[in-house]
């Protein structure tokens, strides 16, 4: 009854013979689903942020840096994809390694990451879409896109009489539609993806290959900028500096989060054709091709217009606007709507998939590993993540929360890191279809990035973290561990 107890590889092996879910995702299909869950809504605003207020133009050196930290991560993603390809992510890694407390801990957090990423994505597009239909003259109302404190805090700004009622209906509707598109099927849902993919990164294409016939090398120099004193709201010092080395870094962090989803794939083993070979693959190449693409995009965006100069909420858009290709406005912001919507679904798929492998273990109720007798599909467990996500993202101001988003992907990544270095010392004799190199180095340089990051964020996040963990534990103790399946196992 040990909280340390791991589950046999032998048992995630019967789990992988007994599974029912659909395998039709080959190598390329788990590819996009990286591609699908990496960029979305990131890619055209913090580039705006990072480039003004930290970085200038080296924001590419940020998205290097940024990139390299992730792939540390997704390197020992990769070694247990091909040694536990079931569709636990993180938390299978941890259970058949570290133990069942630091397990469940990491399945706890993971909702983080994948429900409340969903929820702030639905909102996020919410955004964009009402943008998409300013452009063709159609206007929301505030109280109708908005949760009531958003809804107010606009509506006094425009010196408009506060609404009484608000609700998010574009934010509540594109989570019923998502929801709808995973219950009836993966296969649906990947072609879905793949779709939105192609029009991603043909958009992210353009702004490269357009862009690159307006830069002005000038605007690249000085290339670091000079150190100065960082400013707060009221223009008070605050005791850091902007530019400079320091801000590179600063401006890492800030872009990091537009990584965030390239361990779904991780999630997606179940119905992967040849999991052990595939997704390692799709894991490492979605991360190198999206690496490849923000340092790209920086590039142009900074070449095109002084960095000084860029508009930090719509960096892109106001980039072409700026020299008088208005049209592509509305490129962009299909663009960056239609790539939110792969985001939410495959952050959702990720969830009801967790939940699936938590619930196969008994550490979470028999509901959420039920399949539909046709679409193969945890469908209850997908319609209630779906109903959570609708209501919290219709009703609820989520800005202020979005970090914790964050806190729970950096604790997974770090822990991975840990977890491939422990297997790796105890059980040598595993198959590994993929090896991490110099797993002792990656993994040390894994863990040492995620927590430097965990270090970056508001200390009130941190508070929210550790009583979300404190509850955590306490589920853990009421129920997980007297319902573990390890406690059928004999000793």
């Amino acid at each position: 009854m040990s909280v340390w107890r791991v589950k046999p590889v032998s048992a995630f092996e019967a789990d992988m013979k007994k599974s029912d879910l659909k395998r039709v995702l080959t190598k390329w299909g788990l590819t996009s689903l990286g591609i699908g869950a990496i960029i979305g809504g990131g890619i055209f605003t913090l580039t705006g942020i990072a480039a003004h207020d930290y970085a200038g133009p080296a924001l590419a050196l940020s998205f290097v840096i940024a990139g390299i930290g992730c792939l540390f991560a997704s390197l020992c993603y990769a070694e247990f994809a091909s040694v536990l390809p079931v569709e636990g992510s993180a938390y299978a890694y941890a259970y058949g390694t570290v133990g069942e407390l630091f397990a469940w801990f990491i399945g706890w957090n993971l909702i983080l990451e994948y429900m409340m990423g969903a929820t702030t994505v639905a909102v996020a597009w919410s955004g964009y879409f009402v943008k998409l239909l300013h452009l063709f003259g159609i206007e929301f109302p505030i109280w109708l896109c908005n949760d009531l404190a958003t809804a107010t805090e606009k509506s006094q700004a425009l010196g408009l009489a506060a609404p009484e009622f608000a609700f998010n209906l574009p934010a509540f509707l594109i989570t019923w539609i998502v929801t709808a598109i995973l219950v009836k099927g993966i296969q649906e849902a990947a072609k879905t993806n793949n779709i939105i993919v192609i029009i991603k990164i043909a958009v992210v294409l353009f702004v490269i290959i357009v862009g690159a016939f307006y830069i002005n090398t000038d605007n690249w120099t000085p290339f670091i900028p000079a150190e100065v004193p960082a400013l707060d709201d009221a223009g008070n010092p605050t005791g850091k500096m902007n530019f400079g080395f320091g801000g590179v870094l600063t401006a890492a962090t800030i872009v990091f989060f537009a990584y965030i989803g390239f361990d779904a794939v991780s999630t997606q083993a179940g119905e992967a054709i040849n999991p052990k070979k595939d997704v390692p693959f799709a894991i490492i190449a979605s991360l190198v091709i999206c690496t490849i693409l923000y340092i790209l995009v920086s590039l142009v965006l900074t070449g095109m217009v002084k960095y000084d100069q860029l508009d930090k909420a719509a960096p892109v858009a106001s980039a072409f606007s700026g020299i008088g290709i208005n049209w592509a406005v509305f490129i962009i912001t299909l663009a960056a709507t239609a790539g939110l919507t792969s985001v939410m679904l495959v952050m959702m798929l990720g969830q009801t998939r967790i939940f699936l492998g938590m619930s196969k273990d008994g550490l979470i109720p028999k509901f959420f590993k039920e399949l539909h007798p046709s679409f193969k599909t945890p469908h209850k467990s997908t319609i209630m993540v779906g109903g959570l996500i609708s209501l919290v993202a219709a009703f609820t101001p989520i800005d202020k929360v979005s970090e914790m988003c964050s806190m729970g992907t950096l604790l997974a990544f770090a822990m991975v890191c840990v977890a491939v270095m422990i297997l790796r010392y105890k059980k040598p004799e595993l198959e590994r279809p993929y090896r991490t190199p110099a797993v002792y180095l990656i993994g040390t340089l894994g863990v040492s990035f995620n927590i430097f990051l965990m270090t970056q964020v508001r200390m009130a996040t941190w508070k929210f973290f550790i009583i979300w963990g404190v509850l955590g534990i306490i589920v853990y103790f009421v129920y997980s561990k007297r319902n573990s399946n390890l406690n059928k196992l004999p000793e």
